[in-house]
């Protein structure tokens, strides 16, 4: 499928483009919106093939009520397993005028992220993928205000997640001392109304605490061309939250804070306060267990089409076109024909290329889709079904 890039934002669908550490100003309709990035998991490896994800069911805090009102306590004992992470790119400039502007500049970035393993070399740490993409050098900054240099270990760019390592040669004594793994929550017993807590490196200042609540679980979210079922939260996350720690009042993981909208309009109906976003914990255990022995997420699947959606001014049925076909995929072995028009996938109507993307985005290799597609026979489209294994 063709990668689209979306640069509106309509006032019905929201998409969001994903950021660090930096504001996206964009004025839409009269309206100026910010788009930002602003995440105790206990991952225990005997050996570097063995990763085993311990759930721990005690806890040293403890909280009375429904709403968090003092959080100091969980601060206390999860703060050693944060960290701030700082990342620097490389950019050209010749790309966008004469010869003699083709010079290379650095910009940094800022993020964070959360303690999540060890073994006898190295410390792991999970963070957002947005926060390590295209970096050139990083660096991790722990507890106690020490900097030492990380490096990438594994992705998933789907997720939105990675893993960095730290070198236990290179981090002093006295700061191993101190730091701490984190404990595992189970993001699938989070309820709307629960008291949540986010702690990041937000704007690059330092690690800093926000409260609030649960407002919305399974969130569809669209960050470039992958979306996410994503916890929303009112808790403030800014730029440099992404890849922080969302909490529950017993200090466990159950989410990384990845990415919020905020708005500053003098129109009400286009004002957008308090609406963060985190991955499930649970939703990428398996996955993390990966990274951390260095093999990258490679479980995105593709139907192997490009094409386009199609409306009433095509004079065509209301679904996606496909206009080429990759010769390895197994839509090419199929039915499918360049010019049929996709109106369903898994009793899903196809409404927008989201539809598509949200549908593979939870399938796995070898899992089978079922399509439903329109085709021309002479003067009218006949429709019929495609069941295709996807690779």
């Amino acid at each position: 499928m063709k990668k689209e890039h979306k640069n509106k934002i309509s006032d019905k669908k929201i998409i969001i483009i994903t950021i660090t550490c930096t504001v996206l100003l964009s004025i839409i309709s009269g309206s100026t919106i910010w788009l930002l990035q602003s995440g105790k998991i206990n991952i225990l490896s005997d050996n570097k093939e063995n990763v085993v994800l311990k759930h721990t069911k005690e806890t040293t805090v403890k909280s009375d009520g429904v709403y968090i009102t003092d959080v100091s306590e969980v601060v206390d004992e999860v703060m050693p397993s944060i960290v701030s992470i700082t990342s620097k790119t490389v950019i050209s400039s010749g790309r966008f005028g004469p010869s003699f502007y083709n010079e290379s500049y650095t910009t940094e970035g800022a993020g964070s992220g959360v303690i999540i393993s060890e073994n006898d070399d190295e410390i792991f740490i999970l963070t957002n993928y947005h926060v390590v993409e295209d970096s050139t050098e990083l660096s991790v900054k722990f507890i106690d205000d020490k900097s030492y240099d990380a490096k990438v270990k594994g992705i998933s760019e789907r997720k939105d997640i990675a893993v960095v390592s730290v070198s236990k040669k290179s981090i002093e004594s006295d700061t191993l001392k101190q730091i701490k793994i984190a404990t595992l929550g189970n993001s699938n017993d989070l309820k709307v109304g629960n008291g949540i807590i986010a702690i990041g490196n937000a704007l690059g200042y330092g690690q800093s605490v926000t409260t609030g609540v649960v407002s919305a679980l399974n969130r569809e979210v669209s960050t470039d061309e992958y979306v996410q079922d994503m916890i929303q939260i009112d808790a403030a996350i800014n730029g440099g939250n992404s890849g922080g720690a969302l909490l529950n009042s017993k200090g466990e993981v159950v989410g990384i804070n990845s990415v919020k909208y905020s708005s500053n309009s003098t129109n009400s109906s286009a004002s957008i306060e308090g609406m963060g976003f985190a991955i499930p914990i649970s939703d990428v255990e398996e996955i993390i267990k990966n990274l951390i022995k260095g093999k990258n997420d490679e479980s995105g699947v593709s139907l192997g089409i490009e094409g386009y959606m199609t409306d009433s001014n095509y004079n065509l049925p209301e679904g996606f076109y496909i206009s080429a076909i990759s010769s390895n995929s197994n839509a090419s072995k199929s039915e499918l024909e360049i010019g049929n028009i996709i109106t369903e996938i898994d009793n899903n109507k196809v409404t927008s290329i989201d539809t598509l993307r949200k549908v593979l985005n939870k399938k796995n290799k070898g899992d089978k889709v079922t399509l439903k597609i329109k085709y021309a026979s002479r003067n009218t489209y006949k429709e019929k079904e495609i069941t295709i294994s996807l690779k």
